[in-house]
């Protein structure tokens, strides 16, 4: 049972990049106790305690029973064992995308929740970006969509594939508007500067007929997030690092305009919090005892596409590189 008092006891395990912003957030909310932040670097943890005013911990063993929920920001490979330890102690979870490494890791953490009642929300963290909230009132049954996601080299997300770090964002963005299986998938990729792929491109092919070519990389001079999406008498597109949203419509209006016979408007959108938001949907899911944005069945999803993806690289590679 979830207590009822006003404030919602949370902590934070892991500190790295990610890890702090998430104790800042919680630590600003009036409804919300932060109890303590995590880290095996036991420096990095005191550090972010002291800003934050509360505790430090070097194993989130310490704080199993003295927390309602937790923020799961460790490396990939480590959410498996630290989200199954507070499951189990009845504490509900926000993990960072990705849920797990495996398929099966996924189905055994939303088991066990679903068995105790609890709560997986998974930190697919663009769902909340503005942008993409905004698009809602625009997308209709997409047929083709095209989407670019590219990012300097950062070290600290090396130690999984471009795909799980990176591509899998669109991957949920362009599932939930699809909502539709996927009955092929086309990809290529490589590793560059780190031990797994840096660079990848997918085309993603849907039951419902809708198409979309997906290409993520580390590895580029420049910042990048783009998306474009085609559908019947419009098309889509946004522009994340700028904050626009242009929107092609069929009309009569305009004969003269760039492309005959459509109206062009762009908008704008504030850059808005995303992290903020998304933290505080999981508290009110939390106290609410409702379903999150994302849950984990959301995340396995998204994690499915990846692995196929990931793997078809890599039967790829083999028989190209031997």
């Amino acid at each position: 049972m979830k207590r009822s008092g006003k404030q919602l006891r949370v902590g934070v395990i892991g500190t790295g990049y990610l890890g702090k912003f998430h104790a800042e957030k919680y630590a600003q909310m009036d409804d919300v106790e932060l109890v303590g932040v995590v880290d095996i670097d036991r420096s990095q943890a005191e550090n972010i305690a002291k800003e934050c005013c509360t505790r430090a911990f070097s194993k989130h063993t310490d704080i199993l029973n003295k927390v309602d929920a937790v923020s799961i920001v460790v490396p990939t490979p480590a959410h498996f064992k630290v989200s199954f330890d507070f499951l189990k102690h009845n504490v509900d979870v926000l993990i960072e995308k990705p849920i797990t490494t495996t398929i099966e890791e996924a189905d055994e953490l939303i088991g066990l929740a679903e068995s105790k009642g609890l709560i997986i929300q998974v930190g697919h963290l663009e769902r909340f970006n503005p942008a993409v909230v905004a698009l809602r009132d625009y997308v209709k049954k997409p047929v083709f969509i095209e989407s670019h996601r590219l990012s300097t080299y950062k070290e600290r997300a090396a130690d999984v594939s471009v795909v799980l770090d990176l591509m899998i964002h669109d991957i949920d963005i362009i599932s939930n508007f699809v909502k539709s299986e996927i009955k092929n998938i086309h990809s290529a990729g490589i590793p560059v500067v780190s031990e797994h792929v840096d660079i990848a491109n997918a085309r993603l092919e849907f039951e419902n007929g809708c198409v979309a070519n997906v290409t993520a990389s580390r590895i580029s001079t420049r910042d990048e997030r783009k998306i474009k999406l085609f559908q019947r008498d419009a098309y889509i597109s946004v522009d994340f690092a700028n904050h626009g949203i242009t929107i092609v419509n069929k009309s009569n209006k305009d004969k003269s305009s760039i492309i005959p016979g459509m109206e062009i408007n762009k908008l704008r959108f504030n850059k808005g919090d995303a992290l903020d938001d998304e933290l505080k949907s999981f508290v009110r899911a939390v106290k609410n005892r409702k379903s999150p944005e994302v849950t984990g069945q959301v995340g396995r999803s998204a994690l499915k596409i990846a692995l196929s993806i990931m793997q078809q690289i890599q039967n790829r590679n083999r028989t190209c590189f031997t």
